[in-house]
């Protein structure tokens, strides 16, 4: 049986909607793949990137791109307001069926120098997002969006996340019918901040291309493919649940020489950035006892007893991104599929 379309009809809240996540979330929704929304709205502080999204939604091209267009004049509202602020997310909440939640101090370095910051957005933000969805009493669901770094974390950021998701789950403890669940996944390709628009940019400008330890390996995704995880756990699944999409890993060395191809461009080894992995887990040892496979994604069940769990065989051992899987050339059709420009 065919999946239902989830968004068909409902109003959709975005926050962080103007991030490479959010951003791409709010296409998705416009282009209908999953249903047509009755209403978008984009939540969050930055009213320069706001006024960015407006413009590029308006640009007409091919066929698919006049839809978004039209669906964007029809259907997106725009909000400026704080993550972290009650009133601004409340007034954001008005009418709103179901909520991705991708408001977030993401930077690891960031984090690391200002924690509390981190702190106020990551934790305090999601806790007085699910104050307010309660308040208002009308969400269906919230899907927060965090990350393989809340997986035995060793930084502000990983940890903050971890936060969060603890925070959203513990939400499905109330009276409330809410639905509170949450994604995790890695680095997703070509997104703002991520590895891959660094080294295109240093390609460009000849090198050197840097990397911060030859043994460090990430897992990788597209944006596409976050968007389906987000997809995937709003229509499939249930209170407290963490949904993992099992994508890819590779070594940096390796996503290096996909990226510089065969440019003479040097490699400048810097060291490991504050606040980082060697490797990253999406799913730990302690966690694959309580998770399962479904839909083809991993799904770590609650930890909480009072919610319910899928009865099946557990997940097995951790996904570490130690165990690659993506060579150089594998790597190339993948970033290829992303649109980033590859050297020679």
């Amino acid at each position: 049986m065919a999946d239902p379309l989830i968004f068909e009809g409902r109003h959709v809240l975005v926050t962080g909607g103007t991030g490479s996540l959010g951003s791409s979330m709010v296409r998705r929704l416009l282009a209908g793949t999953d249903g047509r929304p009755a209403r978008v709205t984009v939540f969050s502080r930055d009213e320069a990137k706001q006024h960015d999204l407006r413009l590029a939604l308006r640009q007409r091209g091919r066929a698919t791109d006049d839809v978004i267009y039209r669906d964007a004049e029809e259907l997106v509202r725009f909000r400026v307001g704080d993550i972290r602020d009650h009133r601004s997310v409340r007034r954001a909440l008005a009418g709103v069926d179901l909520v991705v939640h991708a408001a977030a101090m993401k930077q690891v370095p960031t984090c690391e120098y200002a924690p509390w910051e981190a702190v106020r957005t990551n934790v305090e933000g999601a806790a007085v997002l699910v104050a307010e969805v309660h308040e208002a009493g009308t969400v269906e669901a919230v899907v927060g969006v965090s990350t393989d770094k809340a997986c035995l974390p060793v930084n502000v950021m990983g940890m903050t996340k971890a936060l969060m998701e603890r925070i959203l789950i513990e939400a499905n403890l109330g009276d409330g019918a809410t639905r509170f669940l949450c994604v995790r996944y890695g680095n997703v390709l070509a997104s703002r901040g991520s590895v891959v628009p660094m080294l295109v940019d240093q390609l460009a400008h000849g090198g050197p291309l840097t990397l911060t330890d030859e043994g460090m390996t990430r897992f990788f995704l597209t944006l596409d493919a976050a968007c389906d995880t987000v997809v995937a756990a709003l229509t499939h699944g249930e209170p407290g649940e963490v949904w993992v999409p099992r994508v890819g890993a590779a070594r940096m060395v390796d996503v290096i020489d996909a990226v510089r191809g065969d440019a003479p461009v040097a490699v400048e080894v810097t060291g490991i950035r504050p606040g980082e992995k060697l490797h990253e887990q999406m799913v730990s040892d302690e966690e694959a006892l309580r998770a399962v496979v479904h839909e083809g994604y991993g799904v770590i069940t609650p930890l909480v007893p009072e919610l319910p769990r899928r009865q099946a065989p557990p997940l097995g051992p951790a996904w570490t991104s130690a165990r690659t899987d993506l060579d150089v050339a594998a790597l190339r059709a993948l970033l290829t599929r992303a649109g980033v420009e590859l050297g020679p």
